[in-house]
């Protein structure tokens, strides 16, 4: 029996009517409602005809997370006086709820992209809804190009809306062709902010650690919003350990503590969003009840300020989740769900002052996800490089070449990026493509079942309590009764499934402990590591990792190394799941990393050749080169000069002139003199300091080439400037006491350095290329008496208080009142006299 009375207090009913006729116009539309609206609710209850206006027409409901999708579906068959598996249906990976009736089904996104890839006209559905679009997560960004593909090439009768709990939709209209948007107003009640910074400062997260100062004052500041306000509280934590770790602090508070997580139980979820039986609740959750649930009776919000978000160093081949400050937009969102019901509350365990300087909204997640995943379905969609796909924001170049790189290493596409057999055969495993590769290869070499267990561990990291052993954390796995272990089961039996009875490898036999560590191995090959002593270790992609002071793997010779997370300020990555294996399964698992060769190379201020088979950046073996290469040796002093610089040349001081002298010119009059900067010199080596560097052998022989010499090289001699030069940017200039003072060409004038009384009867300032030159005027004794670039003023306004200070000091030399009429000397007065 419909719930009519429940449906029409939905708020998002008065948007309906306007959302009907855009869609009957235009095909596509946005639908911005605020959470508890019934936007994901009511909306595909009224579009697919089942409130008994309109036909009835099949509707697929897109939703972000597993927990968002089985809550909808149950909602919804609530509402019609249903159980799911009727008119209402939902499939998640590795569970699906649907019958022969079923006209609304609810659907993860990364569900809905493999059926896509598997019939792109989606045959038989009517409406497509992309809820929670505001979230920007990948897969729903990925949904919605590949449906706008249909709409224009085979499916021009598809609608497709795209619902968001925000009112930042222009971007979605534009992307949907200028879509209508529809905006319905929500109920929302006021919600009073309190800032409940901690007393005492915590340090910043990084990775994945949150400080336990912070936690413990979220559990305090719980304790006290039950004590000063009515109602549930609704607690917002970064992370499924955040969640245990307060929920252990508030043992004895009086109402029940309630976890809500994707990994927590079908059970639990439900208790939460059936709302209160009588007594309070504290509930503490992820992000996920930001907009994707609504959860009844919470009055009080406490907001820990943290969230995560996927983060890849592709130089290093580590993705994880890392936790971050929340941006502004999801403060708001969860400060809204105290307001649903009644007036409530928010605490904020920051201060204000810091939340003006928080990010407006997350990060799309295309712009920080490791991509190897997308760049697969868009190679599977027939768009390699995914430059034809209507995406909110296109994906960076280099994470997609990374992506690349990573695909084409396991076989999923070929040299020019094309899907091959076995990547479509990947794509369609609900898997991320490396952990596809350690499925289908870690069956053929360990058995089906065992590759399976592994890729399931990998899947969804264990629980800490598991510990960093991935053999042992099977081995938990197996005889487990958590949570986890019961999902475990159910991806295992998935998995296992999706290979087929006839999969090769089946019956092989070896050890669990070798089978973990092939399979981890074939899913991470650079992260393959060398022990290098005392827990360190360095894997094939050149980062160090360290194992933990207690772990029982610091023994091991080798490693897989499954989960590792690297700190901002650390040199290693810290180990926190891995296998042991042995150096025949590295080999095995990263063969294509394996590179036999001639190494020469600058390494400690000297060239060093080695002959060295290397898997990747471990060394497996060595031995020295008493040959080597002449081109790779050349290389490494070319490497040697750039690290070190050119001082590792023979620079005498008129060398050194040189090269400022040519600068000057390059400065002052550009081309034909040659820019002589470091980089300009080791750009183009082999125009001026050959044949001496190729007959160089180590550091001793760069030290013996003269570099004034070698500069000559880079005069203008084709053109004749060269011989230009001392006209140009003389060495030195003769004044009129008749000696020739050297030019100093560093700095942004030449600077002639002369003793005053040798300049009398020079009216104007020498130039140098027609740069006038900069005169530093000496004392008799040498020292810096006046600096002019204008001699003519210097004379006229200047040398009188020069003359005044120096004369009584220097009574032995001429000082004239007027410097003009009398001759230029680098002599005494006497001495002038005696000749």
């Amino acid at each position: 029996m419909i719930r009519t009375e429940a449906l029409d207090r939905l708020p998002v009913r008065t948007a309906v009517p306007a959302l009907r006729r855009a869609l009957d116009d235009r095909g596509v539309a946005v639908l911005c409602a605020p959470p508890g609206t019934g936007k994901t609710t009511l909306v595909p209850l009224v579009l697919a005809g089942l409130t008994g206006e309109g036909p009835v027409r099949r509707v697929v409901v897109a939703e972000p997370r597993r927990i968002a999708a089985r809550a909808a579906a149950r909602r919804m068959a609530w509402l019609l006086g249903e159980q799911p598996g009727g008119r209402i249906g939902f499939t998640v990976r590795g569970e699906r709820v649907v019958g022969r009736d079923t006209v609304v089904e609810v659907v993860t996104t990364g569900v809905l992209l493999q059926r896509l890839q598997r019939d792109q006209e989606l045959a038989g559905v009517d409406v497509v809804i992309i809820d929670e679009c505001h979230e920007r997560h990948l897969d729903a960004d990925t949904v919605a190009a590949f449906l706008l593909d249909v709409r224009e090439a085979i499916r021009p009768d598809l609608r497709l809306v795209a619902a968001s709990a925000t009112t930042d939709a222009e971007g979605w209209a534009r992307l949907l062709g200028d879509a209508p948007v529809i905006e319905a107003e929500g109920v929302s009640y006021p919600v009073e902010v309190l800032w409940a910074p901690p007393a005492r400062p915590v340090k910043p997260p990084h990775g994945m650690r949150v400080d336990p100062a912070l936690l413990t004052h979220v559990a305090a500041t719980v304790r006290r919003a039950l004590g000063e306000r009515e109602g549930d509280v609704l607690c917002f934590l970064p992370g499924v350990g955040e969640i245990g770790r307060v929920a252990g602090q508030l043992t004895g508070v009086d109402a029940e503590v309630l976890q809500v997580h994707g990994r927590a139980p079908a059970a639990v979820q439900d208790a939460v969003l059936a709302g209160s039986s009588g007594g309070r609740r504290v509930v503490l959750a992820t992000s996920v009840a930001e907009s994707s649930l609504t959860v009844p009776g919470v009055r009080v919000v406490v907001d820990s300020g943290l969230a995560r978000e996927p983060r890849t160093d592709h130089a290093r081949g580590l993705s994880a989740l890392t936790t971050v400050r929340a941006s502004q937009a999801a403060g708001r969102q969860r400060a809204g769900r105290a307001g649903r019901e009644a007036p409530g509350a928010v605490y904020r365990c920051w201060d204000q002052a810091e939340d003006g300087r928080l990010a407006r909204f997350p990060s799309p997640e295309i712009k920080v996800a490791d991509l190897a995943a997308f760049a697969l379905q868009a190679a599977c969609w027939g768009d390699p490089d995914a430059s034809s796909l209507a995406l909110l924001d296109p994906p960076p170049a280099g994470a997609m070449g990374a992506a690349r790189e990573v695909l084409e290493a396991i076989g999923a596409v070929d040299g020019g990026g094309r899907v091959t057999e076995r990547g479509v055969r990947m794509s369609r495993l609900g898997l991320h493509p490396r952990l596809a590769r350690a499925l289908l290869d870690g069956a053929r070499e360990a058995g089906a079942r065992r590759a399976a267990e592994v890729v399931a561990l990998l899947s969804e990291e264990p629980p800490r309590e598991y510990g960093d052993d991935l053999a042992a954390a099977l081995r938990t796995a197996r005889r487990g009764q958590d949570g986890y272990a019961a999902r475990w089961k159910q991806e295992v039996r998935r998995l296992s499934s999706s290979l087929g009875s006839g999969s090769p490898g089946t019956g092989k036999g070896g050890s669990d402990d070798a089978a973990v560590g092939l399979v981890a191995a074939l899913a991470f090959p650079e992260r393959v590591a060398r022990a290098r002593g005392d827990g360190a270790f360095l894997m094939a992609s050149g980062t160090g990792a360290e194992l933990r002071d207690s772990s029982r793997l610091r023994s091991a010779p080798w490693l897989a190394v499954a989960v590792a997370d690297r700190p901002s300020h650390a040199a290693s990555a810290r180990v926190r799941l891995a296998a042991v294996i042995d150096e025949s399964t590295a080999l095995l698992a990263s063969g294509h990393l394996r590179v036999r060769g001639e190494e020469v190379r600058w390494v400690d201020g000297e060239v060093v050749a080695r002959a060295v088979d290397r898997l990747g950046a471990v060394e497996l073996a060595v031995r020295p080169l008493k040959q080597p290469d002449r081109e790779l040796v050349r290389g490494a002093l070319v490497e040697g000069l750039r690290r070190e610089g050119l001082g590792l040349l023979r620079w005498t001081r008129d060398s050194e002139q040189l090269r400022l002298r040519l600068a000057f010119l390059h400065r002052v009059l550009g081309s034909p003199w040659p820019d002589v900067s470091d980089g300009a010199l080791l750009a183009e080596t082999g125009a001026w300091l050959e044949p001496e560097l190729s007959r160089a052998r180590r550091r001793a022989d760069l030290g013996r080439i003269d570099a004034g010499q070698a500069l000559r090289r880079l005069l203008p001699w084709a053109t004749g400037e060269a011989a230009r030069l001392d006209e140009l940017a003389p060495e030195r200039i003769e004044v009129p006491s008749g000696s020739r003072i050297r030019v100093e060409y560093g700095g942004e004038q030449p600077v002639l350095a002369v003793k005053l009384q040798e300049l009398f009867g020079l009216a104007e300032t020498p130039r140098v290329a027609g740069v006038p030159v900069l005169v530093h005027l000496l004392s008799p004794a040498g020292r810096p008496a006046a600096v002019t670039a204008d001699l003519a003023s210097f004379w006229r306004d200047g040398y009188k208080a020069v003359r005044a200070e120096l004369r009584g000091r220097y009574p032995k030399h001429p000082w004239p009142e007027d410097p003009a009429t009398v001759p230029a000397t680098r002599f005494t007065s006497a001495r002038l006299k005696r000749s």
